[in-house]
């Protein structure tokens, strides 16, 4: 039997944890690892038990990006799924996606961390634009990382092709905070934690806001916004969460106490 390249496991409160496993290769996105990672986003978007989605990894390194034994002239893969398609597929998900990333993460890798919602990162994890010193250019994962960075930083980083450390990846904007290796776990868990007090639809409704409003101009924002505003308040969800709040109750989504 075939060994995955990706595990996943459902917790009892709605917790749906992805783990790149394919260390021998540095989790890089092969055709195998990339293709298991679609089946588990399909996952994570149809199943209603699902409520919060992880993504981690096993052995040093998060993500490898591109697997460029697969590139190659003598050995180009066909079926290769397109990294941007993983990415939007995440910014795109109805679920929070949060990120535990306990390795390193490059080229691509810092791709998929930046496509993240939340992402906590070792500290002493290393990133990095490397594409320039194998004769590409981070393309790709440009159309995820540009609009968090500054431009003359994203400059800097995509010519020079150096790695950097996890606090300085929180701040370039790439990732939402680095920690030590001690405190990964426990500030994860504080982020899962919130993300399931937040109802199902709500933190849909909210991804949805931080895509469209984005894209639209002033002028559109505001009478989308309005619109959708409106709607949410309407909603069985809104009921539900504003009769909770006035009952000084937790509301039907939020887990309940040991």
């Amino acid at each position: 039997m075939q060994n995955r390249k990706v595990d996943t496991h459902l917790d009892d409160r709605g917790v749906f944890t992805i783990t790149l496993n394919d260390p021998e290769k540095r989790n890089a996105l092969s055709a195998a690892l990339t293709a298991e990672l679609v089946a588990a986003m399909d996952e994570a978007d149809t199943n209603d038990a699902v409520r919060v989605v992880v993504i981690t990894n096993t052995g040093h390194v998060f993500c490898a990006g591109a697997d460029l034994s697969e590139r190659t002239s003598d050995d180009r893969q066909t079926d290769l799924v397109d990294p941007l398609t993983i990415f939007s597929r995440i910014q795109s998900s109805p679920k929070p996606w949060v990120g535990r990333i306990a390795g390193h993460a490059v080229a691509g890798g810092t791709g998929l961390a930046a496509a993240l919602d939340i992402s906590v990162a070792r500290d002493d994890a290393k990133f990095g634009f490397t594409e320039v010193r194998i004769g590409v250019a981070p393309a790709i994962i440009s159309v995820i990382c540009l609009p968090k960075m500054r431009r003359g930083e994203a400059t800097q980083v995509f010519l020079r092709g150096q790695r950097f450390d996890g606090t300085e990846a929180a701040r370039l904007g790439l990732i939402t905070k680095a920690v030590t290796a001690d405190e990964i776990d426990a500030e994860v868990a504080a982020v899962v934690d919130d993300l399931l007090l937040g109802g199902p639809k709500a933190l849909a409704a909210a991804k949805d806001v931080i895509s469209r409003v984005s894209e639209l101009p002033a002028s559109e924002a505001f009478s989308w916004a309005a619109a959708r505003s409106a709607e949410l308040f309407q909603s069985e969800e809104a009921a539900e969460g504003m009769r909770a709040y006035l009952e000084k109750r937790p509301p039907r989504w939020a887990p309940k106490a040991d």
